[in-house]
């Protein structure tokens, strides 16, 4: 059976620096793949190539069966592959539910302009409201993006990427600088979006990447050094190492 979405000696340098070397994974078509490792492991420049960020020195990037190395972000968008950001990258002086519907209007290839059909519009509307209402944002619709908890802001850059229709959602990220009450209520979100399509999970919260990731691929200066179920890697030798040091 082909993988979802998989590498092939995916490399990345910089310069003389490799940040990505010869990276070989596969990625399942639902559940949750954390990505870990330490500061500088290359976990968001793996992400980067495969989204379209940056593209890839060496190696091949395939999704259900297309070489999709080196595409740009729009196309890759199209194809069901979306993303969030470590910065919040929302319209601050827009409503939650304009932020929302911009980017459903978008993917759904309806004009912006004033003059959309009445039914164009009225489907994406409704469209925003089912997003909305997945992620718990309904009550705060009409409240301007920059007068969201921070928390908040980070739960509607989501919905902004749900709005692309992803088949697969990469995540760097998502609870940095919470509340321990915002990652809870983000991280439940993350779950259950688990059960409908792929997530990729880029976190430093390992109590949090524990508790609910199917699998987790650990990263080390650019190369993958372990993979598996999480209490596999609890116990891993090499993580704990890559972690803690060789005396771990």
């Amino acid at each position: 059976m082909e993988a979802f979405l998989c590498t092939d000696d995916l490399c990345r340098q910089f310069g003389g620096v490799t940040a990505t070397d010869c990276v070989c994974i596969d990625i399942e078509e639902s559940g949750l793949r954390s990505i870990i490792g330490p500061n500088g492991a290359g976990k968001t420049t793996f992400i980067n190539i495969i989204t379209g960020r940056i593209p890839a020195s060496s190696g091949k990037v395939f999704f259900q069966g297309s070489d999709i190395t080196n595409k740009p972000t729009h196309e890759l968008v199209r194809m069901g592959i979306c993303r969030t950001f470590q910065i919040t990258s929302i319209f601050q002086n827009l409503t939650v539910f304009e932020n929302v519907r911009i980017a459903r209007q978008a993917h759904k290839g309806g004009s912006l302009k004033i003059f959309s059909t009445k039914r164009s519009l009225k489907n994406v509307s409704v469209d925003t409201w089912d997003i909305l209402e997945r992620l718990g944002l309904q009550d705060q619709a009409h409240q301007e993006a920059k007068n969201l908890a921070y928390g908040d802001q980070r739960v509607l850059e989501v919905a902004i990427a749900m709005a692309g229709s992803p088949q697969i959602l990469f995540l760097d990220e998502p609870t940095a600088g919470m509340s321990p009450g915002e990652t809870n209520h983000i991280s439940r979100l993350i779950r259950g979006l688990a059960e409908e399509i792929s997530i990729v999970l880029v976190e430093h919260d390992m109590d949090l990447v524990m508790s609910i990731s199917d699998r987790i691929t650990v990263l080390h200066y650019g190369s993958i050094i372990a993979e598996g179920l999480p209490e596999e890697i609890k116990t891993h030798q090499m993580v704990r190492e890559a972690y803690l040091g060789k005396d771990a």
